[in-house]
């Protein structure tokens, strides 16, 4: 027997707008991750289990959110395999779905290790903003068939709200490594401004001719000029 479609529209509307309300307002990035994850099998009832599938680097990859070990267990087997609908959508695809992995033959290698572990279709929504791909939701189910065209659009919304929490957490990361980078320039700046009698300007544009010279980035040859006066201060406070 198949899932039950039955569902009134409004009470999934309702549902995702609570659940919606929760993302906004969670404890740390995993909180909301695992928020769309549960909701996913909250909302629609074929999916057995469901993780966050996240790019990690070139063909690697990190599971977050999963909702039970199989998901980790089935990411690991198409990374290593370097074939899946997961990877497909966290590295180019939409959208990717598999009504039968005994019958499917996109993944030649996968599809028999999916099935092997009980799974046997799948729903998988690539995540990505304007910039980049950040990688795949991930819904699975141990029945064939199991996903309908509502399930896709349910999906799609909260691969949505996955995304736009990756991104947000990403950008936070990167603000507060510049906000680190420019702190790092200002005390390397403010030690050559001393010890030079030169004016931010200048000092300024000492470093960055100095990161040209040596091909080195700026906030990194800062870095080192600070660590270099402050062993200078450590040994003229020995004396």
């Amino acid at each position: 027997m198949g899932p039950d479609r039955s569902t009134p529209a409004r009470d999934l509307t309702q549902a995702i707008a609570e659940a919606t309300r929760s993302f906004f307002a969670p404890s740390s990035l995993d909180d909301t991750l695992r928020g769309v994850t549960e909701s996913a099998r909250s909302l629609i009832p074929a999916v057995d289990c469901a993780d966050i599938l996240v790019v990690a680097g070139p063909k690697k990859y990190q599971s977050h959110a999963a909702t039970s070990e199989l998901p980790v267990r089935l990411d690991a087997m198409q990374e290593r395999l370097d074939e899946g609908p997961c990877i497909d959508a966290a590295r180019s695809e939409l959208f990717v779905r598999c009504n039968d992995f005994r019958s499917d033959s996109r993944w030649p290698r996968f599809g028999p290790e999916a099935v092997g572990a009980g799974v046997l279709s799948s729903l998988s929504f690539r995540l990505y903003t304007n910039e980049d791909t950040i990688g795949a939701l991930n819904l699975f189910a141990l029945t064939s068939d199991a996903f309908s065209d509502e399930d896709e659009e349910l999906g799609r919304v909260l691969a949505t709200h996955a995304a736009v929490a990756l991104y947000a957490a990403n950008k936070t990361e990167q603000f507060k490594s510049g906000l680190a980078s420019r702190d790092i320039i200002g005390q390397a700046k403010g030690m050559l401004m001393e010890r030079y009698g030169i004016d931010a300007v200048q000092a300024f544009d000492l470093i960055s001719r100095l990161s040209q010279t040596e091909n080195v980035p700026v906030a990194t040859l800062a870095a080192e000029l600070v660590d270099l006066g402050s062993e200078s201060n450590k040994g003229r406070s020995s004396r």
